[in-house]
């Protein structure tokens, strides 16, 4: 089991950064494929990006691609999203999440939130005209 806290969000101008972080407990860190997911008011909850077991290999929605870069530091049991040229429509509740069920090569599965077992408390991410 691991339990997860996010940390880093806050209120931001149109094409600024926030950089969010999520921490870890737990020993088996590498075990997970780690995901970001966001959920504006009143929209359901959208995968952002997820990242390989040992950091070799990123994904992201095509909202986020150019923009936002996911990485991982497995001697600090962290996953980071780092957020540029945020827009208005970035604004959400930026949620961290882990699963054990996904295998090694990405697939129609990596971004569906069902697929992953374990989530954070979420970050509120607000980025203003």
């Amino acid at each position: 089991q691991v339990q997860l806290v996010e940390s880093g969000g806050g209120l931001v101008q149109a094409g600024g950064s926030l950089r969010l972080s999520c921490a870890a407990s737990g020993r088996t860190f590498t075990s997970y494929v780690m995901g970001w997911f966001r959920q504006a008011p009143g929209k359901e909850r959208d995968f952002v990006a997820a990242i390989t077991r040992y950091g070799g290999s990123t994904y992201y929605s095509n909202s986020v691609k150019g923009r936002f870069t996911m990485s991982r530091d497995n001697t600090k049991n962290t996953v980071y999203l780092q957020m540029n040229s945020l827009k208005p429509e970035d604004t959400a509740v930026y949620y961290c999440a882990a699963t054990m069920k996904l295998g090694s090569v990405y697939d129609s599965n990596w971004p569906r939130d069902y697929v992953y077992d374990y989530w954070g408390q979420g970050t509120q991410v607000t980025v203003s005209s």
